[in-house]
């Protein structure tokens, strides 16, 4: 019951956010706006105060980046694989199937479950979260399609407003300065608006997309919530080094739903089908399985 309590918030967010953008009442245009302060201030404002006064050593193991993308390459491997010999060509399954929505949906549910204090395991993940899957698929897409890739479109991620508040946040934690109270505050309250608008933020988009089911959009979202968080979960059990709210944290960001960024990468009529599907079907079969995955770890 204390999880259903725990999670109930976000998905009731999302929710509204959805009928909002559903009825029309938060316009593409407003919707777009929110999105855009949500991901250039708020987001990053909550990250830098989380960073800013964590414990950063918990957070640089590399016990923790192998927890997590280990599994990441071979969820994406295991799904590229399968769908390649059956269509003959690159497609971003496998990116649908390991790329989790850690920010809109991954950093409300830690900061929830856990409070500021979880942010520290999500801040390794999230540096290396884009910039990894985006190149992994860019890579794969130029060998087993007919795109190049873009050196720079990938170095772009790294210079996204929300790792610029996490180093930021990093910068101010290991100089030991102070801001003044006043200004914090400040921070604080924009923190504070984060969370909400990213949640309403991810049901607006979601009230744009259809479902589509097929036996392609199930499995991708079966490997998306159960799979790759399953493989997390016992790789992150055999590791040296992993206290237990670490292991919580990996398993919930690989337990989140499959990230509406990877939408970027469908080039087909046929892909943008099945991944705006498999994003739409994983959000909502997501209410289900993380108080699973959440029971399981906490």
């Amino acid at each position: 019951m204390l999880v259903v309590l725990a999670i109930l918030p976000i998905f009731v967010l999302i929710v509204l956010g959805y009928l909002l953008g559903w009825r029309q009442w938060l316009s593409a245009e407003s919707a777009a706006g929110l999105a855009n302060i949500t991901f250039k201030l708020f987001m990053p404002t909550l990250l830098f105060a989380g960073i800013a006064r964590a414990s950063l050593g918990d957070g640089l193991s590399p016990m923790l980046l192998l927890a997590y993308y280990l599994p990441v390459l071979l969820v994406f491997g295991l799904v590229n694989l399968f769908a390649h010999r059956q269509r003959g060509t690159a497609t971003p399954l496998g990116l649908s199937a390991a790329f989790s929505n850690n920010v809109l949906v991954g950093i409300p549910l830690v900061t929830s479950l856990m409070g500021p204090e979880g942010l520290v395991y999500v801040f390794a993940i999230l540096v290396f979260h884009s910039l990894t899957l985006f190149s992994m698929h860019s890579f794969y897409a130029a060998f087993g399609g007919q795109e190049r890739v873009n050196g720079w479109a990938l170095l772009k991620n790294l210079a996204n407003p929300m790792i610029i508040g996490l180093l930021l946040g990093a910068l101010l934690n290991l100089s030991g300065l102070r801001v003044p109270e006043p200004l914090w505050r400040v921070v604080e309250w924009l923190a504070q608006a984060a969370l909400p608008c990213a949640l309403i933020v991810l049901g607006a988009s979601l009230s744009r997309y259809r479902l589509r089911p097929s036996r392609t959009v199930l499995g991708l979202a079966l490997a998306k919530l159960l799979l790759f968080p399953a493989m997390v979960w016992w790789l992150s059990a055999q590791l040296p080094g992993l206290n237990e709210a670490a292991r919580s944290v990996l398993v919930l960001l690989a337990a989140c739903p499959s990230g509406v960024n990877i939408l970027a990468f469908a080039k087909t009529p046929e892909d943008t089908r099945n991944v705006s599907s498999a994003v739409f079907l994983s959000t909502v079969l997501a209410a289900l399985t993380l108080p699973l995955w959440m029971l399981a770890v906490l």
